[in-house]
């Protein structure tokens, strides 16, 4: 669940519209997700955002407004950078932030349809 807002968080901020050849722009293909992914001050906002939970900012509405769509179509949109990424934060909910990734798999994908997949191949063994 969570990796779908995870995914669509990074699709979002990657691909605010869909440009002409049908992928989502690649206006924040650049972003530092590293960063956002280690400062809860930036982290954090996003997703309360995703939940309804907190205010969002212009591209917090743009990833909530295409969160679905990515999530139904396997990122079909995305480009390359937004696809690599998406893995990235989907990954790292999963295995860091399970409080979220559960909040954000009921809202976005209550029947886990789509996340039980991105959960079984991004999930990190421990040991």
């Amino acid at each position: 669940m969570k990796s779908v807002v995870v995914l669509c968080l990074f699709v979002v901020l990657a691909k605010v519209n869909a440009g002409p050849t049908g992928q989502y722009t690649d206006r924040y293909d650049n972003i530092n997700i590293d960063e956002i992914l280690a400062n809860e001050r930036l982290f954090v906002p996003y997703v309360h955002c995703l939940l309804d939970k907190g205010r969002c900012t212009p591209e917090g509405k743009e990833l909530k407004s295409h969160i679905k769509e990515a999530l139904e179509n396997n990122c079909a949109q995305c480009t390359p950078p937004q696809r690599t990424r998406s893995r990235q934060v989907i990954g790292h909910l999963i295995n860091h932030e399970p409080t979220f990734w559960k909040e954000l798999c009921e809202k976005y994908d209550p029947t886990n349809k789509y996340t039980r997949k991105y959960e079984q191949e991004l999930r990190k063994i421990v040991a």
